[in-house]
């Protein structure tokens, strides 16, 4: 009896457990078959990001890889002429450290996790490996150290691999330190551990002892309200035997008293004697040792940089052991073993400050390539001038906004790199350029608010709360930021919140420890509510943060409010959440708050309330993006009310999701659509949260989404990233059908929309440079084109491309335009450029009966029918066709245009018709005289004299239509048919009133080819005529008839 009901629980759990991943399947959907579904990188390139590790092929210098804060790794062949991501694929794009097997280049290693815990830095997933020059990546392990800052490969036994893990700076954790590999990271061992807080910052190899170590280990730990660098853990360690044993370098040996930071080590090429030390210290200072590292003394410290925990990378001339570079806000040189430094990069010389990552060419130190917050730079003359990538989209974004232009504009602020504006899309060829973008603000860059109803002004932040008002056409930025009106100081928050009132024009929230509120675009304030925030004192002393070396930078203010939401359909509730943990609600505009944490069940005390979303569906429903990684938690949050905030549930607790939770967006058209932004990619529902997969295909990698944002007119989602700029997916209406009715994917084929429009517009020529090379940076522009999402359902991975027919019908159902389209499984799409069927040219390829004819004029605005088939399968769809809305009585126009392009189509025929009577006489005369070489081996003299002529006066007539195929040289204005329809096209090419010169053009088109189909129609009455009656005389039933339409 045991035995059976033991029997029933292990089926009855079986069957659950089935059942759950049947119905977990089912809300599934296979985001390789959706690859066609695209989201554009819009750039912008000309502002990049943080650029963290460099690396060259030293066997071809032209060949660099580097490693940028949170954008991946990416690789040039051409010196930077043209990049290239190589790590798109992989878990995680924050890279501390890159190595290229010198050896053997083909072998690349990637350390994840940058080594600059700044407040909003990335952390990574391990140390990774490529065999193939970067084509494919494998991890090989470390996966919890988070942060991997250097590595250094042995020169003579590439199996051995140190790996420098500076670690989580947001938690205690025992994953840090040296680690060692001798089997090519098979396995590895930590062979340097020194406590939970201390991570190894710098790593340096002997050149000509690959066993002699210098590793420099940093105690730091950072909090969301402090960071603190130095420690008992902080030392300069020396190894010989690889790591087998240490020696701990201390005050005895020359280096400072008392705990020490953060310390950057570099070893001269030309003399591995010469070592130097950039420590953090009560007194900060620059050390040299001459023997090696076994004595140290004090060369200087002035003039050595000012933020020890965010740089502290100091390099040697390989060819010049006196010669050393300094990387700090800029980068200064000595020539005197570091005793003096000057300045060489910084504002003068226009180039990015905050400097992060150095490469001297071995041989040639003139050649260097530096990396700061804004990019990567490259010097040929040894720094006295710098050329800058332009080309590398790695800005990191923390929020994104949209107006409502057409096309519509999108805004953001970047780290370290200002607020901007630029195009989603531009009505001008040569795609997206970096100078359609605009600067509104300089500084770290936030949150942009564009007015809603004249998009000239808005609101644009820097850190801490410094907020303008910016006019784009002037200039004029009026700075807003409240002021305090009390003894009490206002709290801003690094990243501050500002909301847009949803029901006024010049209304604007504004966030310190209160809500603030203008009426008058910032003019003046008023406060809707009391402290919001735990107000805790303990953690409001940003202005001693940094350890041993201060560094208040607004970084690390806390207790403030990071997130203020009205709700879209109620003008008194506004949703606030601030950094510390509390989640308040008015529903009268501030009179009164409710603090909802305290209903938020598995809420991390102390969280971070990044972002709340109302409900656009039901007011008391919404959606708040929690994380809480500023305490070493990387678990996702994003909890859901239905009830104004009494119950919580918490969407992704069981969702699988493998990173901390920043950003979400809830369909405006269909509630079940939701996309949640992580740190590590996109995550989709179809199904209102409850079943959550990751979107990795389209070209979207998985980079941190910070921000994302609905544009409702063109239906697009628009994605702000933090390390790879901007995203535009431009056919939301894909996603939206999926979560309507997933089952349509069950069909063999289906439309996915019911509804499609297009727009006929003109485009501009290029702006600026028209042929531009490789090296400049070109967004993706969008097509206007009514594009049909077509499923065809995958029948295994060996299924072939179908072949299906799109007929366009217009309301007086006449189809107007036949075409066929190729399909894979999956997402496809078929364009139709607003076109009707055209007509073939004068010496064109004859079409087969299938075949599709050209595209033609485009047609008038209007409601079409789209009909798509595949074997006897039919499906339709609606498109709406519109005029460009720039130009006044454009249907009347395009009437006009429609008309002429008739009468010339009709020209066109009749000419087409008699060239093909030329080719098709040219193939009877080919015909006959391959029947006497097959039945006589050669032609008769008497035929070849006949044939010769005849040639001659057909190809003298095809010459009156169209330039010969293979004509010697150029010849710009031809005096022929088709040169004359060429001139008429021009002319009727836009739409426009048909006045004289395009009828005058028209006119003499027809008139020329009427006059040579009146030439080719006497050739056939007479002498064609007499060579066919002759032809039948031989009884050769070889002679083809002309048919005369």
């Amino acid at each position: 009896m045991q035995y059976k009901f033991y029997l029933k629980t292990f089926l009855c759990v079986a069957f659950c457990l089935l059942s759950s991943l049947f119905l977990h399947s089912q809300n599934q959907i296979n985001i390789e078959d959706f690859q066609k579904l695209k989201f554009r990188s819009v750039g912008p390139a000309g502002m990049s990001g943080r650029i963290t590790a460099i690396d060259v092929n030293l066997n071809n210098t032209d060949e660099i890889f580097i490693g940028s804060a949170s954008g991946g790794v990416w690789h040039s062949l051409n010196a930077g002429t043209t990049w290239l991501p190589i790590f798109d694929k992989e878990q995680t794009l924050s890279i501390g450290s890159v190595a290229i097997d010198q050896s053997n280049p083909d072998v690349i290693w990637v350390g994840t996790g940058e080594g600059n815990p700044r407040n909003s830095l990335n952390v990574g997933n391990g140390i990774f490996r490529s065999l193939d020059h970067g084509k494919t990546w494998k991890c090989m392990g470390l996966e919890k150290t988070k942060v991997i800052h250097r590595i250094k490969i042995n020169p003579q036994n590439s199996n051995i691999i140190y790996a420098a893990a500076m670690g989580s700076p947001w938690g205690e954790s025992d994953d840090r330190g040296i680690f060692k590999t001798i089997d090519g990271g098979k396995h590895w061992e930590k062979i340097l551990y020194i406590n939970n807080l201390t991570g190894a910052a710098d790593l340096v190899m002997d050149p000509e002892n690959p066993n002699k170590l210098l590793v420099a280990m940093w105690q730091h730990k950072r909090t969301p309200w402090d960071f603190v660098s130095g420690g008992e853990g902080s030392d300069l360690y020396l190894t010989y035997d690889g790591g087998n044993s240490w020696k701990k370098l201390t005050e005895k040996e020359g280096l400072p008293k008392g705990e020490l930071g953060r310390i950057g080590v570099a070893i001269a090429q030309s003399n591995r004697n010469v070592i130097y030390a950039l420590i953090e210290a009560k007194e900060n200072g620059l050390y040299k040792s001459e023997d090696g590292g076994e004595n140290w003394k004090l060369v200087s410290s002035k003039n050595i940089g000012n933020r020890p925990f965010y740089y502290s990378e100091i390099y040697v001339d390989p060819l010049n052991e006196n010669r050393l570079y300094n990387l700090w806000s800029f980068v200064s040189v000595s020539e005197d073993g570091g005793k003096t430094f000057e300045t060489i990069m910084n504002y003068g010389n226009n180039v990015h400050p905050d400097n992060h990552a150095f490469w001297i060419h071995p041989h040639n130190s003139n050649y260097m390539i530096n990396g700061n917050d804004g990019g990567l730079n490259i010097t040929r003359d040894g720094g006295k001038n710098w050329t800058y990538m332009t080309n590398l989209p790695v800005g990191q974004f923390y929020h994104i906004n949209v107006d409502n232009d057409f096309p519509f504009n999108i805004y953001g602020g970047m780290q370290d790199n200002g607020s901007w504006v630029g195009p989603s899309a531009v009505l001008k060829r040569g795609g997206i350029r970096n100078y359609d973008w605009s600067e509104l603000y300089f500084g770290d860059g936030f949150d942009v608010v564009p007015n809603v109803k004249d998009n000239r002004y808005g609101y644009a932040m820097s850190q801490g709360g410094n907020v303008v008002y910016y006019d784009r056409l002037t200039g004029r930025n009026r700075f807003v930021k409240p002021v305090e009106d009390d003894s009490i100081p206002l709290r801003f928050n690094w990243n501050a919140a500002i909301a847009q009132d949803p029901y006024r024009e010049c209304g604007v929230y504004f966030g310190s420890q209160y809500l603030h509120y203008s009426q008058d675009c910032g003019r003046s304030w008023e406060k809707l509510s009391g402290d919001l925030t735990t107000n805790d004192t303990t953690k409001q002393h940003q202005d001693i943060s940094g350890g041993l070396t201060i560094d208040a930078t607004n970084a690390e203010n806390y207790t403030t409010i990071i997130s203020i939401a009205p709700s879209p359909l109620d003008e008194n509730m506004v949703w606030v959440g601030t950094d510390d943990g509390n989640l308040q609600l008015t529903l009268d505009k501030g009179k009164t708050w409710k603090n909802l944490s305290i209903n938020m069940q598995g809420l991390p005390k102390g969280s971070w309330m990044a972002q709340v979303t109302p409900s656009s569906f039901d007011k008391n429903s919404a959606v708040v993006v929690v994380n809480n990684y500023r305490r070493n938690d990387f678990k996702p949050y994003l909890f859901s009310t239905h009830d104004g905030g009494k119950t919580w549930k918490n969407l992704v607790a069981n969702a699988g999701i493998e990173s901390f939770t920043l950003s979400f967006v809830q369909d405006y058209l269909n509630k079940n659509l939701m996309l949640l932004g992580t740190d590590q990619g996109l995550y989709v529902s179809f199904d209102a949260g409850e079943h959550w997969q990751l979107w990795n295909g389209g070209g979207l990698p998985r980079v941190q989404i910070s921000d994302m944002v609905i544009q409702k007119d063109a239906d697009a989602l628009v994605v702000g990233t933090f390390g790879r700029s901007i995203y535009v997916l431009d056919n939301l209406k894909v996603l939206r059908a999926i979560a309507q009715n997933k089952m349509v994917l069950n069909e063999k084929m289906a439309i996915l929309t019911d509804e499609i429009s297009g727009k006929k517009l003109s485009i501009k020529p290029v702006d600026g440079i028209r042929f531009v090379a490789q090296g400049d940076f070109i967004g993706e522009n969008r097509s206007f084109q009514p594009s049909i999402p077509i499923w065809i359902k995958p029948e295994g991975d060996t299924m072939k491309n179908v072949k299906v027919k799109a007929k366009i019908i217009d309301t007086h159902e006449d189809t107007i335009r036949t075409f066929t389209a190729e399909l894979s499984k999956g997402l496809n799409f078929i364009n139709w450029n607003m076109c009707v069927d055209g007509v073939r040219y004068p010496g064109s390829k004859k079409l087969k009966k299938d075949e599709d004819l050209p595209s033609g004029y485009q047609v008038l605005a209007g409601r079409y029918e789209a009909q798509i088939s595949l074997d006897t399968i039919v499906r339709k769809c609606h498109i709406t066709v519109l005029d460009d809305e720039r130009f006044q009585d454009e249907n009347m126009q395009y009437m006009a245009q429609r008309n002429a392009w008739i009468n010339l189509y009709q020209t066109i025929n009749q000419a087409t018709e008699h060239y093909d009577h030329l080719d098709d006489m040219m193939e009877n005369i080919t015909l006959i005289e391959s029947w006497f070489t097959f039945n006589q081996d050669s032609i008769p003299k008497e035929w070849k004299e006949k044939h010769k002529q005849l040639k001659k006066e057909i190809n003298e007539l095809k010459a009156l239509y169209k330039m010969p195929d293979d004509v010697k040289g150029i010849q710009r204005n031809p005096e022929n048919v088709m040169s004359k329809i060429g001139v008429a096209q021009s002319y009727i090419w836009y739409p426009d009133v048909l006045a004289y010169n395009p009828q005058l053009a028209i006119s003499e088109a027809q008139v020329e080819a009427d006059r040579v189909d009146k030439k080719v129609d006497a050739f056939i009455d007479t002498k064609w005529k007499d060579y066919s009656e002759e032809v039948e005389k031989m009884k050769f039933g070889l002679i083809k008839s002309l048919k005369k339409n």
